[in-house]
């Protein structure tokens, strides 16, 4: 099993949040020319001091304020960015959270964000189920897996960086032993780690190793998916729990049927899953998976835990 690791930078002097929103209105403007015939450029900035100024009447968000604040993230080499009521506008940067504007927003300026980044597919299903996971590809510079959920009767949003480009052992500073487990041909590895440990980071890391040296038919099964793969020496198909197949279980029942030699699990979060996931294992296939556990002795007694006691030892 193999404890997931992130990528740490140093933080960047200078950042005054008001005067970051402001540096890229002009910019967001240059990229949507067919507003400037609707006085964009007087519109943009009214919209912006509208989010950042307390709460009044409800108006319209602009779509490219939520431009802006992906942009500030990606030049700030933040992870996440935290949109909530009553809140500024908030990025986590080398795990501290910092304001990337100086006032709160209202709720219906995040509603509307939250509709600009959502099919109309997507945004009925989370009125429905009040939650929704999904991933962003965000103006080909990088994808952004979302969540959208209420709270107090308000929309909120998280959203994480995903780069496109996949990094790589040495970036990741991964030992060179999780090398050689990616040559394996068949069992279980575990990621593990608490939240933004660099579990996706690591199996994408590893999946992206395999399909590079091995000619191998590889199978994801994620919720979103956040990396994107490229075909290279192997083949790399990716299966969206709510898009593609409607829960893990149901795709890794499936699976057999794909003939897969890798199976990637995005998470194992239940009896079902953790059971297919060892079934597969054990009949000649390398499964890779993450639990979000503190260490790899918790690893397994989670796993173990989610059996009926009868099974338990058997499953030791």
């Amino acid at each position: 099993m193999v404890a997931g690791t992130a990528v740490r930078r140093r933080p960047e002097q200078g950042f005054t949040p008001g005067d970051a929103v402001e540096d890229h209105l002009e910019e967001a403007a240059k990229r949507h020319p067919e507003r400037k015939q609707e006085g964009c450029s007087e519109q943009v900035a009214q919209d912006v001091k509208q989010s950042m100024a307390p709460p009044s009447p409800p108006a319209d968000a602009h779509p490219l304020i939520i431009d802006a604040y992906l942009q500030i993230l990606l030049e700030q080499s933040a992870s996440d960015l935290i949109l909530t009521a009553g809140a500024p506008p908030t990025m986590r940067k080398d795990g501290a959270l910092v304001p990337i504007a100086p006032d709160p927003l209202r709720p219906d300026q995040i509603e509307q964000m939250a509709k600009e980044v959502s099919s109309p597919e997507r945004w009925a299903r989370f009125q429905a189920q009040g939650d929704l996971d999904f991933s962003l590809n965000w103006k080909g510079l990088a994808r952004f897996r979302i969540n959208t959920f209420k709270q107090r009767g308000s929309v909120g949003m998280a959203l994480r960086l995903i780069p496109y480009q996949i990094p790589n052992f040495d970036q990741l500073g991964v030992p060179a032993v999780v090398r050689g487990l990616t040559r394996l041909a068949q069992g279980l590895i575990l990621v593990t780690g608490p939240t933004g440990s660099g579990k996706s980071s690591t199996l994408a890391a590893m999946v992206n190793d395999i399909v590079a040296v091995r000619p191998c038919h590889v199978i994801t099964i994620e919720d979103p998916i956040e990396y994107v793969y490229r075909h290279q020496r192997g083949i790399v198909e990716q299966r969206e729990v709510g898009a593609d197949v409607p829960s893990f279980a149901d795709a890794l029942r499936a699976a057999l049927r794909q003939t897969p030699d890798v199976l990637l699990v995005g998470e194992m979060r239940d009896l079902e899953t953790i059971s297919a996931a060892i079934t597969i294992a054990e009949t000649g296939h390398l499964v890779l998976a993450t639990l979000h556990t503190n260490d790899t002795t918790q690893a397994v007694d989670r796993m173990v835990d989610v059996f009926p006691g009868d099974q338990q030892q058997q499953v030791r």
